[in-house]
């Protein structure tokens, strides 16, 4: 294992973490006395290190993973609570979910991929969190549970921009209303969940699978990324100019130069 740079380290009472190895980067949410509740000094947090992964042209794929016994147990309740006491829950909610959106936000337009490793629970906000990646990959133990009708709330934290573009309206309403929680394989089976492991072997099938992606030219996986989020949006023509400017800018890239030439040498 890659040694982190000192430079990418960051002190473990911080309620988020980076680690740089490579191409690949991991955030790791660290609040585990709290279940990696989201408060606003997290939300801070993961708006600031995604800001930095954004920035860095050598990362191609960043890992959202939890530290404790949960991925994320969601909004802190806590802190909410005592907002609804005090009647400030505008400026409490909206400053939270201001940095925590523009987290979420950075997430979908970065050019690399976003990998969410979870176990546990993933719940409300977490749950979102885990589906508005680009891939995710639980443990066969990890419960996913919207948690938002329980409290008499609507969804928020990007979990209806992951949802609906995956599995659709009608699961989404089912999801959200009519579900106390669900498992792993049903996330699988509904096309949220890319790949599910057993517990024990989640940090290395997390590990591999990221190595996978990294593998990929830079080029191809921003190309891709946002062809694909842009397609059930874009009309046939715009989306066919798209492609094509993309691919021929990925063409002008070393990456595919060598590939190439790799693929013709193999052929004579």
């Amino acid at each position: 294992m890659t040694t982190p740079d000192p430079a990418t380290a960051t002190p473990s009472d911080e309620p988020a973490l980076l680690r740089i190895e490579g191409p690949i980067a991991t955030i790791t949410l660290n609040r585990p006395d709290a279940f990696n509740s989201i408060n606003l000094s997290i939300a801070k947090k993961l708006e600031q290190l995604g800001a930095e992964v954004e920035a860095n042209d050598d990362i191609r794929v960043l890992v959202i993973e939890g530290e404790g016994r949960a991925f994320s147990a969601g909004g802190d309740l806590q802190t909410i609570g005592a907002a609804a006491e005090a009647d400030t829950i505008a400026p409490v909610v909206g400053e939270l979910l201001k940095h925590y959106h523009a987290f979420i936000e950075t997430l979908r337009r970065m050019p690399k991929i976003v990998l969410s490793s979870v176990h546990g629970s993933a719940a409300g906000a977490g749950m979102g969190l885990a589906f508005v990646t680009d891939l995710c990959i639980s443990a066969d133990t990890a419960r996913f549970t919207p948690a938002y009708a329980k409290i008499g709330v609507s969804p928020d934290g990007g979990s209806t921009v992951g949802m609906v573009g995956t599995v659709g309206t009608r699961r989404s309403l089912q999801i959200f209303l009519a579900e106390d929680s669900f498992t792993a394989q049903q996330a699988y089976d509904w096309g949220l969940v890319a790949r599910v492991v057993p517990a024990v072997e989640l940090k290395a099938a997390t590990r591999e699978l990221a190595h996978r992606l990294a593998q990929n030219p830079p080029a191809a996986i921003a190309g891709t990324k946002s062809l694909i989020y842009q397609a059930a949006v874009t009309p046939t023509k715009q989306q066919l100019d798209a492609e094509e400017a993309k691919i021929i800018d990925a063409m002008h890239t070393e990456d595919f130069r060598a590939a190439v030439k790799k693929f013709t040498s193999k052929s004579k």
